[in-house]
C-alpha cells in the first residue's frame, strides 16, 4: 500500500482520487491538498479523504501527485523545495510542464514522471501517458504506472511527444462531449425528444467505441462495413467532409499541441 497526496482538489485531482478509491485503494492511504476550504469540504464529505495542509501532505506521502494548474505550480515548487523527503516521487500531472522544471526547482536528484491523463478517470477508463525525468529508476516508473492503471489504460512515451499526447488524449474526451452534443441537438431540430436522441446517441458512441476495441480494425474498415453506396450514412458523411469537419478537427488537435508548448514555454523558463 504507498501512501499517495494529491496536490490540488480540481477535477483532474477528484477524478484521481476517486479512481484510486473505486479500484480499491484504502482512504487512508490517500490525502489531498486544497487551498479552497468550500472546495476541500466538498472532496473530504464525498469520499472521506484526508484533507492536509502541504506540510503535512509532504510528511506521509510516498508518491506526490501535483495537479493544479501550470500557473500555480512556481510558488508550490518554492513551497515544496523546503519540505520534500529525498525519497518521495514526484508525478505532474500538469499540461505542457517538463520534468526539467520540477527537477530545477526540487531538491537535486528528485525523481519526476510526467503523466497525461484524462476526466475519464472517472469511470476508470483513463488514457494516461507516462514520461519519466532524468532521475526516475524503472522500478519506479513500474509503480507510477501500477497506480494510474487502477484508473485506466496506460502507455509509456518519449517526453517529446507529451505535447501532442495533451493534444489528442488529454483533450479527447471533450472533442466526443462536444460531437455527441451536436448529434443530440441535431436530433432534436429533427423532432426527436431529447432524452430519445440522448440514450441513442451515447448508446452508439459506447458501441462503436468497443467495435473499435474488440475487433481491431481500422476505422476507415469500420466505417466503410455501414456505408453503402447511395445510402443516408454514405449523404451525411459526403456532407462531413464538404464541410472541411476532417481538416477542422486536424486543425483543432493542432491548436491543443501548440497551447500545451505554450505553457512549457511560459512556466519553464
Amino acid at each position: 500500500m504507498t501512501n499517495i497526496a494529491v496536490l490540488g482538489g480540481g477535477k483532474m485531482g477528484e477524478a484521481l482520487l476517486s479512481g484510486l478509491l473505486k479500484a480499491g485503494q484504502p482512504a487512508e492511504a490517500l490525502c489531498f491538498t486544497e487551498r479552497y476550504p468550500r472546495r476541500a469540504s466538498e472532496i473530504t464529505d464525498r469520499f472521506g479523504i484526508r484533507h492536509l495542509e502541504l506540510a503535512g501532505a509532504t510528511s506521509v506521502a510516498e508518491l506526490l501527485v501535483i495537479a493544479v494548474k501550470p500557473q500555480d505550480v512556481e510558488p508550490l515548487l518554492g513551497e515544496l523545495a523546503g519540505s520534500l523527503r529525498p525519497e518521495t516521487l514526484v508525478v505532474s500531472m500538469c499540461a505542457g510542464l517538463p520534468t526539467a522544471l520540477f527537477e530545477r526547482r526540487l531538491p537535486v536528484g528528485t525523481s519526476v514522471v510526467r503523466a497525461m491523463p484524462n476526466t475519464s478517470m472517472l469511470v476508470g477508463e483513463a488514457m494516461t501517458a507516462l514520461s519519466p525525468g532524468q532521475h526516475v529508476t524503472d522500478a519506479q516508473l513500474d509503480q507510477v504506472d501500477r497506480v494510474f492503471g487502477t484508473v485506466g489504460r496506460v502507455v509509456r512515451v518519449p517526453e517529446a511527444q507529451q505535447d501532442a499526447v495533451t493534444a489528442l488524449s488529454g483533450s479527447g474526451p471533450a472533442y466526443f462531449f462536444y460531437l455527441v452534443e451536436a448529434m443530440i441537438e441535431a436530433g432534436v431540430a429533427l423532432g426527436m425528444p431529447r432524452a430519445l436522441a440522448s440514450e441513442l446517441i451515447v448508446q452508439s458512441a459506447l458501441g462503436a467505441a468497443r467495435m473499435l476495441r474488440e475487433t481491431g480494425e481500422h476505422p476507415v474498415v469500420l466505417r466503410e462495413a455501414v456505408t453503402s453506396p447511395g445510402g443516408t450514412t454514405a449523404m451525411a458523411l459526403r456532407e462531413l467532409e464538404r464541410l472541411g469537419t476532417r481538416a477542422a478537427l486536424a486543425s483543432a488537435i493542432e491548436a491543443a499541441r501548440d497551447r500545451s508548448l505554450d505553457l512549457g514555454t511560459s512556466y519553464a523558463r
